[in-house]
């Protein structure tokens, strides 16, 4: 795995909100994320969230469009929980220090997984932010996307607005119908230049969950998979949104908790205990 994170890329992601990391995987740990991914995804069944009711398409109490977005993407949250190989690839402390060296934090914890697969002929995702969805608010939660096969200009490929992440806030947009929705909230960007962000498979992206990011449709016969994993700095705190928490956990929670059980955001890196 190339994970090696240069000044130079620090630099880039921490001005821009985003990097791309070239052969991230050679390919033959492209073909085990494959296997693995695909793996889990079928163990799922369609189960969107580990413990939780909803299948992909249905009503998931996260996302306001349901029915539009289940033509934009199938989306099966925390494969780490119940499969074991992905759990393995998860937790690389490796990929942990590259997410901490770009966000500038010491220790980092999972916050969910996602596999993301656009279908053929799949809406675009419209722009939108993360964070905003999340059960903490820290400007400096990133997630990293992991091409499973090329991203192209026409089947889904990402696109993001550069340095949109020193601006934007916690308040939440949602994913909408309309590509231009965001800016009623961000105004200020909707003249903006985005930057497309095309991979051939192995490849990778991080971007800062405040960064204006969104996605072309899938104009082609044949799917574009990605794998993701959200990662939430170590030290953060619960801000009253359920999100990926189950009913139990926000029973035991109250705003201002650290979020720190291991069971749910486990700490895959740290400086405190390296190699862990």
């Amino acid at each position: 795995m190339n994970t090696a994170i240069t000044p130079a890329q620090v630099d880039f992601y921490q001005e821009n909100g985003y990097v791309i990391i070239e052969d991230f995987l050679n390919s033959a740990e492209l073909e085990l994320w494959r296997e693995a991914v695909a793996t889990a995804v079928d163990e799922r069944n369609g189960q969107k969230i580990p413990g939780r009711a909803g299948k992909t398409g249905e009503d998931d109490g996260i996302n306001k469009d349901s029915e539009y977005l289940a033509k934009v993407f199938d989306q099966l949250i925390n494969l780490w929980q119940t499969n074991e190989k992905v759990k393995e690839l998860m937790f690389n402390p490796a990929i942990g220090e590259m997410a901490a060296t770009l966000a500038q934090v010491d220790g980092i914890r999972i916050w969910h997984d996602q596999a993301l697969f656009k279908k053929p002929w799949a809406n675009p995702t419209s722009w939108h932010l993360d964070t905003p969805f999340w059960s903490f608010s820290d400007r400096r939660a990133l997630s990293i996307w992991v091409a499973l096969d090329d991203a192209t200009f026409e089947n889904g490929c990402l696109f993001f607005i550069p340095g949109s992440h020193k601006e934007t806030s916690f308040e939440n947009p949602g994913i909408g119908r309309n590509m231009d929705s965001i800016f009623n909230f961000y105004p200020s960007f909707k003249t903006s230049p985005s930057v497309a962000a095309p991979m051939k498979a192995g490849s990778c992206s991080f971007h800062n969950g405040l960064t204006i990011h969104g996605a072309h449709a899938n104009m082609t016969p044949g799917s574009r998979r990605a794998m993701t994993c959200a990662y939430m700095p170590d030290g953060n705190t619960f801000n009253g949104i359920q999100n990926i928490l189950s009913d139990e956990a926000i029973e035991k929670l109250k705003v201002g908790d650290l979020l720190n059980n291991d069971e749910q955001n486990p700490l895959i890196y740290s400086t405190a205990t390296p190699g862990s």
